[in-house]
């Protein structure tokens, strides 16, 4: 079984997604994950995000960057990986890489911004999480001042916008719903009360 779970940024998609996973015992990738990684990767080597070339041999190099780093979740490697996930040559690049995962022989679950509509469009069950702008700004900024960092709910709000904004007008794979997508909005929901309803959206589709 492959679950594509798609939707903007802070919509908790990521959470979902991996309770998911653990939920029906199936394999669990990030795909933004791949796209931090190649801004990290750049920011690290004081190279420009915009670079489409330097973008591209970035990629190449995500397994060099620990998953666990703690700097994927930094709002700069956030900005940097919006803009390089517009990228043709990079997402090409990262392709293969994801649609090996989600063939792996337990199933997966795959999050992202194109998984349904891209990544794998024949997934047996596809969600498009989303949430208000200002309730996923909050949910951003709570985490990152969780974390000590020094930001503004206002800051985030707006970097959210300039992201949602990007995402969706990127000419490659742009952040769309895909029309056999189920739309789960969790702006009034918790973690526990939308993973109940991710589970019945997935029992009800493959049962």
């Amino acid at each position: 079984m492959i679950i594509a779970v798609d939707g903007p940024v802070a919509a908790g998609k990521g959470t979902l997604a991996r309770r998911i996973a653990s939920h029906f015992g199936l394999k669990y990738l990030d795909t933004g994950a791949l796209y931090r990684a190649v801004g990290l990767y750049m920011i690290r080597n004081n190279q420009d995000p915009a670079d489409q070339e330097a973008a591209v041999t970035a990629a190449r190099h995500v397994g060099e960057i620990d998953p666990t780093d703690p700097a994927l979740r930094d709002e700069k490697t956030g900005s940097a990986a919006s803009v390089v996930a517009a990228n043709q040559g990079v997402r090409a690049a990262l392709l293969d890489y994801q649609r090996n995962i989600a063939k792996s022989p337990e199933g997966a679950v795959l999050d992202g911004r194109d998984i349904g509509t891209v990544v794998c469009p024949d997934a047996d069950v596809k969600l498009f999480v989303t949430a208000s702008a200002e309730v996923r700004a909050d949910r951003r900024f709570q985490e990152l001042k969780g974390k000590g960092q020094n930001v503004t709910y206002e800051e985030i709000l707006e970097d959210l916008k300039v992201r949602d904004a990007r995402d969706s007008g990127r000419k490659s794979a742009p952040l769309v719903k895909a029309d056999d997508a189920h739309l789960l909005d969790t702006t009034k929901l918790d973690i526990e009360a939308a993973l109940e309803k991710a589970v019945e959206i997935i029992g009800n589709q493959t049962s």
